[in-house]
């Protein structure tokens, strides 16, 4: 079964770049990546520069855009379920989920200004961890652990720790 971990933040906060450099990360140490992106106002285009082509350029072996009404691997499908399309690729080492604040799997709060750093609120559940390259200040964010958006070593270190913890 494959560790699934997500990646919530606002637009322009390094989601894609942190997801990126970690597929090249965790391939480089022989792992099976799919990334899953959420698409929640159906503005999906297969173009060069775009979010789930830079995914695959960067080794992914899957990677699924979920829009409004439909799933971009070309299936058309009413109403999307997220855990139905992570079952999907549970024969991976990882599903990285972009996106999908809602949904109930771990994930890491990804900010980079005071105003992005509001996703912490906005999610349902308290994230797992937080990424960022800017000193944390508030001390409601800083129990939390502070990872170097930049680091993307130590990133993958986390991610592989969190999910060996998980097991016991």
């Amino acid at each position: 079964m494959a560790h699934c971990i997500g990646f919530a933040g606002y637009s322009g906060s390094g989601k894609t770049t942190l997801i990126t450099k970690l597929i090249i990360e965790m391939k480089r140490r022989g792992k099976q990546i799919a990334v899953l992106k959420h698409d929640a106002h159906g503005h999906y285009k297969e173009a060069p520069g775009a979010d789930s082509t830079i995914f695959a350029q960067s080794g992914a072996e899957a990677v699924v855009t979920i829009s409004i009404d439909s799933i971009h691997v070309f299936e058309k499908k009413n109403k999307p379920d997220l855990q139905e399309q992570i079952k999907a690729f549970s024969h991976m080492d990882y599903v990285f989920v972009e996106g999908f604040k809602r949904e109930k799997h771990p994930k890491i709060a990804v900010f980079r200004t005071i105003e992005q750093s509001e996703i912490i609120k906005a999610l349902e559940q308290e994230p797992i961890a937080i990424a960022t390259d800017m000193e944390v200040l508030d001390s409601q964010v800083s129990t939390l652990p502070t990872l170097d958006l930049n680091d993307i070593v130590a990133l993958a270190d986390f991610v592989e720790r969190y999910f060996k913890a998980e097991q016991f």
